[in-house]
């Protein structure tokens, strides 16, 4: 006995909440553009790139963008060709987002908002990588409830109940009786994307890779399961070669992400990994330390000022002062009061010898008579 009989589907694509209906189509999307704003956020701030106002302000821009991205690339692409109807345009809520489109618009609007806000790019982008495939997979429940974008008829426990008004061609057919159930291929994308995502997150945690290599392995990623799962599908869309216009879309995308990452690899090998916010952390230092070094020849020339101040202050004062003045030289008082003082001496001096005896003579007798 099976698990499953078949998965139902919904009987309206339209929650009505009193007097308010609400297209359920919409509100996955809505769902999943807050889910995805509130992981970005945290791995933002959990690597120091962001905070989670920087990136609700970052969505604001890139959803908006994406959205009309995504409308524009389905207007133009479907088979239907809708571009020839300006009334189905803005018909968003009835389906119909071409998420080729949406990347590309998203993303680009992204990377300005995220310069606008002065953060690094490649660290935003690293941190939004798991967060993408998390919008999508809630997103793509949309299709459930509007009974749409279904793969082939199968017999599988999982496969899903469409009801009669919505089989291909609008009705039961020969190809499509009632009760025909089919692949649920937004099951599966729902369900790729989710492990898409916990991939991405433990990538990210366990691997140090460079910036953007992260976002490439989810792009590379993402397409890689979308070939398959368009590869099941049923619905009228443009083709060419043998696939149709998203697989020749996805094959072209997973070629050029794989090329990014080897040639990325090539040019990098053998050089340290350096995250986004180390990198910017670097950058800060090296600003901080070139001002500080600015601060200090700024400082040092000061100093130089200061000293040059002050020798032309004492060069100032050396010439205010007099010059030093001869010493005092004797007044003649002085001078007459010394001639005095010499010429009694010189007369002490005579009486002194005149009252002496004469020398002792040549026997040694120690008498000398007077002179006669």
């Amino acid at each position: 006995m099976s698990l499953f009989a078949s998965i139902p589907s919904p009987s309206d694509g339209v929650l009505h909440i009193g007097p308010l209906a609400i297209h359920a189509y919409g509100l996955m999307i809505a769902l999943g553009v807050v889910a995805a704003v509130w992981l970005c956020g945290r791995r933002m701030e959990a690597a120091g790139v962001g905070t989670r106002d920087d990136m609700s302000a970052i969505a604001m821009w890139a959803v908006a963008a994406g959205v009309l991205g995504a409308r524009l690339y389905y207007v133009i692409t479907d088979k239907s060709q809708p571009w020839k109807e300006p009334g189905r345009w803005l018909k968003v809520w009835e389906g119909g987002l071409g998420i080729p489109g949406g990347l590309l618009a998203g993303v680009l609007v992204g990377v300005w908002a995220i310069k606008r806000r002065g953060l690094s790019v490649p660290g935003v982008l690293t941190a939004a990588a798991p967060a993408i495939p998390l919008a999508q997979a809630i997103g793509r429940i949309g299709n459930w409830w509007n009974q749409e974008l279904y793969g082939r008829a199968t017999d599988l426990p999982w496969a899903l109940r469409i009801d009669v008004g919505n089989l291909p061609g609008g009705g039961p057919s020969q190809q499509y009786p009632s009760g025909t159930t089919f692949h649920p291929t937004f099951l599966y994308e729902v369900v790729w994307n989710l492990v898409l995502c916990a991939l991405l997150i433990v990538i990210g945690k366990r691997v140090r890779l460079r910036p953007g290599r992260l976002l490439a392995l989810y792009v590379s990623g993402y397409f890689a399961g979308r070939f398959w799962i368009e590869g099941l599908r049923i619905d009228a869309a443009q083709s060419g070669g043998g696939l149709r216009l998203n697989q020749w879309v996805s094959l072209v995308v997973v070629v050029l992400a794989v090329a990014y990452l080897l040639i990325d690899r090539a040019r990098h090998r053998g050089e340290p990994v350096v995250a986004a916010d180390d990198d910017e952390s670097d950058r800060d230092e090296s600003d901080d330390e070139a001002m500080d070094d600015e601060a200090m020849d700024d400082e040092a020339m000061d100093d130089e000022a200061m000293d040059d101040a002050s020798m032309d202050d004492a060069s100032m004062d050396d010439a205010d002062e007099p010059a030093d003045e001869p010493a005092d030289e004797p007044a003649d008082d002085e001078l007459v009061e010394d001639a005095e003082i010499a010429a009694d001496d010189d007369d002490i001096t005579a009486e002194m010898d005149r009252n002496l005896p004469a020398s002792a003579d040549a026997d040694g007798d120690g008498y000398v008579p007077e002179d006669e």
